[in-house]
């Protein structure tokens, strides 16, 4: 999910936003989920902003936010964005007014988390019926509540996270017996490792460090 600002035109929202990062790196946000309901002194938080081209910043309750043409959005903010986006393009295909909606999260979220997801729902004009696991998500999708009686492992590899969760189906409902999962450990890191190591290979054979290079580095 990824969000632009442009100098003067409107927001953008999703492969618009991305086409656009290399010519506005800083003003491009991607990867805020894995910073929503986070404190800015959180150490996962610290680790991150090492890498991100835009600005997290210390809002005044503590909290991570991001910055963007001055402008500063908390994460749930950003995540309304990409929200009331999805809401659009479904009351195109539907012809109809969306309301409500049901939304994933990780396995693993606590409590200011979810809150913090809810938050975002709120902001994009959307009433949050509930907030159910993606995992649990996933083996619906799957069809997965037909398969009465059975224990099963639903692990989810993500663009920012990986969690897997151990379910127990009885009666077509999910009861979750275990989970656990690493807010770092997805696509946007296996993209970093990627990228340190190309870029310490062109420095030593160019002599060139692009890494202060927010452009090169999309």
């Amino acid at each position: 999910s990824v969000v632009a600002f442009s100098k003067d035109g409107p927001r953008h929202v999703g492969d618009v936003a991305k086409r656009q990062a290399v010519q506005n790196p800083e003003n491009t946000l991607f990867a805020t989920k894995r910073l929503i309901g986070r404190r800015f002194d959180d150490q996962v938080t610290q680790k991150d902003l090492k890498h991100l081209p835009y600005k997290v910043v210390k809002a005044n309750n503590g909290d991570a936010w991001v910055e963007a043409r001055g402008n500063t959005y908390s994460p749930s903010q950003v995540g309304a964005f990409v929200l009331t986006k999805m809401k659009e393009t479904a009351e195109a295909y539907l012809g109809s007014t969306c309301k409500e909606a049901v939304v994933t999260v990780p396995a693993y979220f606590n409590d200011s988390q979810r809150q913090a997801t809810k938050d975002a729902g709120k902001i994009a004009n959307l009433e949050v019926k509930r907030i159910i696991n993606e995992p649990t998500a996933a083996a619906l999708a799957f069809g997965m509540d037909k398969n009465d009686g059975k224990v099963i492992a639903v692990y989810d590899l993500g663009g920012g996270t990986f969690d897997i969760s151990i379910l127990e189906i009885s009666g077509g409902v999910f009861e979750v017996k275990a989970t656990n999962g690493d807010t770092a450990l997805g696509g946007e890191d296996i993209d970093l490792k990627l990228q340190d190591f190309l870029t310490r290979e062109f420095k030593n054979s160019s002599g060139i460090d692009i890494m202060s290079d927010k452009g090169a580095l999309q």
